[in-house]
């Protein structure tokens, strides 16, 4: 049993002052750190041999990754003994078979046998990768010594996710690998993408080509927080076009890019709702018929997809089509939140549909889109994930729901045995300021909330039973770019609260600390600047 108390990491140390400066103590904290008693190091050299299993090539990459994070040489198992041996160093070695039912576990051991990183897959040793990378950020020099222990950790879940919504504003492909790489520090294994919505259409669909080209622009966007005041006189717009959307070509770089760091991307095109610059380029899909214009402000549309027109399921199919051809996930998410019904209260087409599926309300309407879109996916291998509005009108059998509006959608969830991932606003939403002072931070979309707070979330709440809570797969923090327009803005609002949101992934229920994660934060923070990421330096 791993030993899985802060208390653990301060064992029965003699003579301290001879350790190095290096502790382990990264972020995500180990579930285990065992120091040897005798305070003896091993040295990690510089451009000394790291060794992997010759024929994996998933192990050569994570070699790879050795060298950029900690200058060491990637080399075959054999060749890298032999040139150990004759440079008179402690080997550096890769290697699976870790026993652990977690296929993200893994082990350090720091010994006079040298260093191993051993995990019970390929992601594992990944993971192991990343904390003695974060574990010598602070020691300078071409040798480090590391002080004799045993790490051992795994993820308390196994969906680690973070969202990030390119259809407000579009962030460029080559920054999106600089995200991922932001993510890949943290322990993230699901980037939960948004691409589609009111105000921006970013996948490009081959066999509707108008359909990225024109529905990705907007002229101009609505200034500050004049949601209510969009339709007013008053209302304040800049001279700016917002355009840009992502080619197939680009996806599938992106999507091998990820790939590389046990990253799955998790596309999502938003339905039935939040279609407008779709129905910007295809007016007969909407209930009214037009004309729409892409949305250049914010807030929730009246027009939607019409779900009486047997049009809307061949697009949204042939959409899906090609996402799922991109896109290998297992989740293909379709959105489903803030989907108003009033069109479709009016539309003879919707009336006559709900009428011959002998339906009550118009909130089955969505239901029966669902369900054949769910149909569609799993006739590909896939499955379908959605926000909790898709238990409005019954639950589609097989969809996994995303709990943001509070818990309660995922306690409804998971008590139906659906796999819920929690993403309450009150505790995810990272497009939400993070002090109090607004006016010392960049803008934001309102709220409030601190990395204390993010920090603070239990993913499966104690109204579940144990049976009930294994229905919760995991957590995700949600960055919403309404008024979030630059990369460095991204990262502002990102950082440090991701760090916040790593711990309540991995660590153990029950066993953080705010205060002693923030002592912990002070090395994490400085690999952020030497990595050139924005970040908000004050905590709250």
């Amino acid at each position: 049993m791993m030993k899985k108390t802060i208390a653990s990491l301060a064992i029965a140390l003699v003579g301290t002052s001879a350790l190095a400066e290096v502790n382990y103590q990264v972020i995500p904290l180990p579930q285990s750190i065992t120091l040897d008693a005798n305070g003896k190091t091993t040295a990690l050299v510089k451009g000394q041999a790291v060794a992997y299993p010759a024929e994996n090539a998933l192990m050569k990459r994570n070699a790879e990754f050795a060298q950029e994070f900690l200058g060491l040489v990637p080399q075959p198992e054999v060749a890298a003994k032999k040139k150990a041996k004759k440079k008179n160093v402690a080997p550096v070695r890769l290697a699976l078979g870790l026993a652990s039912d977690n296929p993200d576990a893994y082990q350090i051991t720091v010994d006079k046998k040298g260093i191993l990183v051993q995990g019970a897959s390929e992601s594992g040793v990944f993971y192991g990768i990343q904390t003695l990378r974060k574990s010598i950020e602070q020691e300078k020099g071409d040798s480090v010594p590391l002080p004799w222990a045993t790490i051992t950790d795994a993820p308390r879940f196994q969906y680690r996710g973070t969202m990030l919504d390119c259809a407000r504003h579009f962030f460029p492909a080559e920054y999106i690998k600089t995200f991922i790489d932001i993510l890949a520090l943290h322990g993230v294994n699901k980037f939960h993408w948004h691409l589609t919505d009111d105000q921006g259409w970013r996948f490009e669909v081959k066999a509707l080509p108008e359909l990225a080209k024109k529905g990705s622009y907007r002229p101009h966007t609505i200034i500050g927080s004049n949601v209510g005041l969009r339709d007013a006189d008053n209302a304040i717009y800049d001279d700016t076009p917002e355009e840009g959307y992502y080619t197939q070509e680009q996806l599938r770089d992106i999507v091998a890019y990820a790939a590389e760091r046990y990253i799955t991307i998790i596309p999502e095109i938003d339905l039935p709702g939040h279609m407008v610059a779709a129905l910007s380029v295809y007016p007969e899909l909407g209930c009214t018929g037009g004309p729409y214009f892409v949305r250049p402000y914010w807030g929730i549309d009246p027009d939607v997809l019409c779900a009486g027109n047997p049009k809307t399921l061949e697009f949204i199919k042939t959409v899906l089509g090609e996402l799922c051809e991109v896109f290998p996930s297992k989740f293909i998410h379709i959105g489903g939140d803030e989907s108003p019904r009033v069109r479709w209260e009016k539309c003879p087409k919707c009336q006559a549909k709900k009428k011959e599926l002998g339906l009550e309300k118009e909130a089955q309407l969505q239901t029966y889109i669902n369900k054949e879109v769910e149909k569609f996916l799993a006739g590909k291998g896939r499955e379908l994930i959605g926000w909790d509005e898709t238990l409005e009108g019954g639950l589609s059998e097989n969809a996994t729901v995303m709990s943001w509006r509070g818990f309660k959608g995922g306690i409804e969830a998971a008590r139906l045995h659906h796999r819920v991932i929690m993403t309450p606003t009150s505790h995810c939403y990272i497009d939400y300021y993070q002090l109090k002072n607004q006016h010392a931070q960049p803008h934001g979309i309102g709220g409030y909330l601190p990395l204390s707070k993010v920090y603070s979330l239990e993913p499966i709440p104690e109204e579940l039973t144990a049976e009930e809570g294994k229905y919760i797969l995991g957590a995700q923090c949600n960055l919403w770019s309404e008024y979030v327009l630059s990369p460095s803005h991204v990262e502002y609002m990102l950082l440090p609260r991701l760090a916040a949101m790593c711990e309540v992934q991995w660590r153990p229920a029950g066993e953080k600390s705010f205060e002693e994660f923030t002592e912990r934060l002070a090395g994490l923070e400085k690999m952020y600047r030497r990595l050139g990421y924005k970040f908000c330096t004050s905590y709250e």
